[in-house]
């Protein structure tokens, strides 16, 4: 096999994986979860430099270079687009085993043509030559996603979202990928954030709801779902930093809704009581319309306040949070399954050492998935780590596969970068005499790549 830099057997383990990695490696590209901004698919603006392109909003390459030194300048401030990538180049060749090493030169690969390690020696003339090739291709978001072979994405979108955009793109026949938005509820439980009182009015005039109460939020929430599955909507998202461990009834919700109306802090119980009544609320409204529920857990928010406060979020300032309780998440899911609520349902958790006490409490549900390696979990090993958790604990062949949780329009690449390491970890599985025949192991990995979550959205 060739393992010359990045060649076409790169993470590529043995015959076998090869032979499994050429039967997927073609398949269309299912986005079911993404940060990329609709008014930016639909107006398709030509990009003007890999700088832009890379370093425009990805808060992975940020931290990546904080975490070398890099003056934030050349980061996030008014530096040239060329001086930030320079100096993102720096930091690459310092990150041997980071995913971003493996991303940006698959990406370079893939969209460039470029095959050589990007080093500070060589980056002025590697970024010459993506210029030269975004300049020829006239390269864009809808190129980007045409090449890529993308079928479907769905966005991230809050419930108060006019989704003017995706209604614009539905219209345009010349865009052959499917975008439809997902419904996102971090905003509605974080109470404590600047303007939330304001953020509730917005709701109210965007629901046609004067929400003053639990009962009135309910009714809003209610018409703000129905829309967004008017506009497409197939899928659902929240990911706060609490998880629920107590689960309130209507009149404790209604209690401390009002209370964080008025400005209040609410106690863990009291927002637990909040944010659970209305997951159960919520799951019966995604169970009546067919919609999955992604669950994202041990994530903590914005651990740098100083960097919050000069740069807000999502800049590269959180991380891995503490352990998610099983039994809380067991709990909650039977609280509605036994009510009849229970929607399809899928959970991340960005914390890994709890992975086998969730992965086998969701499977004692029927309609709950253990998801993809999530965010700091979606390198090399952490990928290898989740494919075994879900292969020991339940039938992998129902894996809902990747996704790109991205803002970049480059980051297709990843999709390419998990086909290979699934199709390696079933290669050395048939190799090994563990699984046979060959032909099931192909069909596995085409189910986890592309037909299984195409199959849940055409439901």
């Amino acid at each position: 096999m060739n393992k010359s830099f990045y060649g076409e057997n790169v993470f590529i383990e043995n015959a076998a994986a090869e032979m499994i990695y050429n039967k997927v490696k073609d398949l269309p590209i299912i986005d079911y979860h993404c940060h990329l901004q609709p008014k930016e698919i639909f107006e398709d603006k030509p990009f003007d430099n890999i700088g832009e392109i890379w370093l425009g909003g990805d808060h992975y390459k940020w931290r990546l270079m904080r975490s070398v030194g890099i003056d934030e300048e050349y980061i996030t401030g008014s530096a040239s687009w060329k001086e930030k990538f320079m100096k993102y180049a720096e930091a690459i060749e310092l990150s041997l085993g980071n995913p971003l090493y493996h991303w940006s030169h698959m990406e370079l690969k893939q969209f460039f043509g470029i095959n050589e390690p990007l080093t500070s020696e060589n980056a002025e003339e590697i970024w010459d030559k993506a210029n030269t090739v975004i300049k020829e291709t006239s390269m864009s978001p809808r190129k980007l996603i045409a090449d890529s072979n993308v079928e479907y994405i769905a966005t991230t979108d809050d419930i108060i979202d006019t989704l003017e955009y995706h209604k614009l793109i539905a219209e345009d026949e010349s865009i052959a990928a499917k975008v439809c938005p997902s419904f996102r509820t971090d905003n509605l439980f974080l109470y404590t954030a600047d303007g939330y009182k304001e953020y509730i009015q917005k709701l109210s005039e965007c629901s046609g709801i004067e929400v003053v109460d639990l009962t009135s939020l309910k009714t809003a929430l209610k018409n703000r779902v129905e829309f967004f599955v008017s506009m497409g909507c197939k899928m659902t998202d929240v990911g706060i930093e609490r998880f629920p461990e107590y689960i309130g009834s209507d009149a404790e919700a209604d209690s401390s809704f009002k209370k964080a109306l008025s400005g209040e802090l609410l106690t863990e119980k009291e927002y637990d009581a909040f944010i659970s009544n209305l997951y159960v609320f919520l799951g019966d409204l995604y169970k009546k319309y067919k919609l999955v529920m992604q669950l994202h857990l041990a994530v903590k928010r914005n651990a740098s306040t100083k960097l919050f406060e000069k740069l807000g979020r999502d800049v590269g300032g959180d991380c891995v949070g503490n352990p998610i309780k099983a039994s809380s998440i067991t709990a909650l899911l039977d609280k509605m399954e036994m009510e009849d609520k229970l929607p399809d349902t899928i959970v991340y958790t960005l914390n890994p050492t709890v992975y086998y006490e969730i992965a086998t409490g969701i499977r004692s549900f029927r309609n709950v998935s253990l998801g993809a390696a999530w965010w700091f979990c979606d390198n090399l090993s952490g990928i290898k780590k989740q494919i075994e958790v879900y292969s020991e604990t339940a039938a992998i062949g129902t894996f809902y596969g990747m996704l790109t949780d991205s803002r970049s329009f480059l980051s297709y690449a990843r999709h390419d970068y998990f086909r290979r390491i699934l199709s390696s970890a079933l290669g050395v599985a048939v190799e090994n005499g563990e699984f046979a025949p060959a032909e099931s192991a192909v069909k596995i990995a085409e189910k986890i790549c592309y037909y299984n979550i195409k199959d849940k959205l055409e439901e």
